[in-house]
């Protein structure tokens, strides 16, 4: 039971994730009401937004309820930190997603004292990704400086800190004509397909809503957003193997082995290093791999150098979207 205090209201943040008809995965936090508002703009806004992003109170050890569109029910409970994870065999997702595949269901509290505020009358959306079997591949894109003007590039990233904390959503700019380029490459050549999309990040979950609201006000394709968890300087639990974003790359590959894949990225950091060698593991699902050009000319001259004596899979740097559009045409991607 969620006992009653005296704190914020309660809320759950579901994340759009993906799965296949038999296999639910869905991610989400529990955590207090902080009073962030997106849709505030300006300067201050965008600092208050920021603070009460990262400085969330969860709520731990919390058991949650998930109702299925044909009202099937399916428990779980929050971590240490909040987050919750449902990764299990359930039949006949398939049949439950609209027409671009998404599976929309809803995540509530199990139980709540009536003198706990919940927001939204204790029903909050959360879906899942179902590719359609008509897919004639997928897109794995990186978010800063790929579709985000970002400047991960930067001296000590001090473009991403201030971006970050002193831009709003609205005042974010996307790359140009990356939006046009990602809806033709959601619809593939036929014009009519809903190829599924996922956006994967070094963004701490903290930003998936702000994240969320960019991809949705900028017009890119919606889909799956794969983010990874804030580590403080005293954190204690072992960092994973592999980077966070080869990792869930890995795991989507993995999901889908039939369904080919075109990974976007950028020059700015490890984005060659992790792509190129996610392609010579999968060389017959990779079928493309873009890399935007930033702009700091060392870290391009490398990824020259790396595309050079690589050979495996089409793989090009590009500094314009046209010049992406181009190449996929040519390859047979879009029409």
């Amino acid at each position: 039971m969620l006992f009653s205090r005296k704190a914020d209201p309660i809320q759950i943040d579901g994340y759009q994730s993906y799965g296949t008809s038999n296999h639910l995965y869905i991610l989400g936090r529990a955590l207090e009401h902080e009073g962030v508002n997106l849709e505030k703009t300006g300067f201050l806004s965008a600092l208050k937004n920021a603070y009460k992003q990262f400085a969330s109170d969860e709520l731990r050890h919390t058991k949650l309820r998930i109702t299925l569109p044909d009202d099937r029910t399916i428990y779980t409970t929050t971590d240490a930190e909040g987050y919750f994870k449902v990764d299990e065999q359930v039949e006949g997702l398939g049949a439950l997603a609209n027409s671009q595949g998404w599976l929309q269901m809803v995540v509530s509290f199990d139980d709540v004292q009536k003198d706990v505020v919940v927001i939204g009358e204790n029903q909050f959306p959360i879906e899942m990704l179902i590719p359609s079997e008509t897919a004639e591949y997928g897109v794995i894109s990186d978010v800063d400086d790929t579709i985000l003007h970002t400047g991960v590039a930067s001296l000590l990233k001090w473009r991403v800190i201030f971006n970050t904390l002193f831009k709003s959503v609205d005042k974010r700019t996307s790359l140009e004509g990356a939006p046009e380029l990602y809806q033709k490459l959601h619809l593939g050549k036929s014009g009519k397909n809903a190829n599924p999309m996922f956006y994967v990040s070094n963004s701490p979950w903290n930003l998936y809503n702000y994240l969320e609201a960019f991809i949705r006000n900028a017009k890119f394709p919606k889909g799956s957003i794969l983010l990874r968890d804030f580590r403080g300087p005293l954190d204690k639990i072992p960092k994973p193997e592999k980077p966070h974003k080869q990792h869930e790359i890995r795991n989507i590959l993995n999901t889908y082995p039939d369904l080919k894949f075109v990974l976007i990225g950028d020059s700015g950091e490890h984005d060659v290093d992790i792509y190129l060698e996610v392609a010579k593991e999968y060389p017959e699902q990779i079928i493309a791999v873009y890399l935007r050009s930033v702009d700091h000319k060392k870290k391009v001259l490398r990824v020259e150098g790396v595309l050079k004596q690589y050979e495996t899979t089409p793989a090009v740097l590009v500094k314009k979207s046209s010049f992406a559009e181009e190449h996929a045409r040519k390859i047979g991607l879009i029409a």
